[in-house]
């Protein structure tokens, strides 16, 4: 793995199960990730992803093109425009640094309103 390098993107269909599940399995319940009404009422035109939903698919993004031994040692994202039902978010990666066995790679995760998350990952990657 080489500085420059880029992962191959993946396209996540961003449903309303998704987001539900992802809030519930990571025991967010704050309305505006599971009631469209609620959503609009506080201004969302609708429900939308939580942040641990996106650090967990970044996460996989990762470790899916490292390989099953790929440790992450850190995450660190930014949110952006959220993630609706009906859209698809894109992730891309870049490698920006490689020191030995560890790897930090930027990620973006694109959707149809604009960047929804950016950030580093870094990871351990033993030979």
């Amino acid at each position: 793995m080489n500085i420059g390098d880029t992962l191959p993107p993946l396209e996540i269909p961003v449903t309303r199960t998704l987001i539900v599940a992802g809030a519930l399995a990571s025991r967010d319940y704050q309305d505006v990730h599971h009631d469209a009404e609620l959503a609009r009422q506080k201004g969302s035109p609708d429900i939308f992803m939580n942040i641990l939903t996106t650090n967990g698919l970044v996460g996989r993004y990762v470790t899916d093109h490292l390989g099953p031994r790929a440790v992450l040692r850190r995450v660190a994202i930014r949110l952006g425009a959220p993630n609706y039902p009906g859209d698809t978010m894109v992730l891309t990666g870049t490698v920006t640094a490689v020191d030995g066995d560890s790897v930090e790679i930027r990620v973006v995760g694109a959707n149809g309103i604009g960047h929804h998350v950016t950030g580093t990952v870094t990871a351990e990657v033993p030979a």
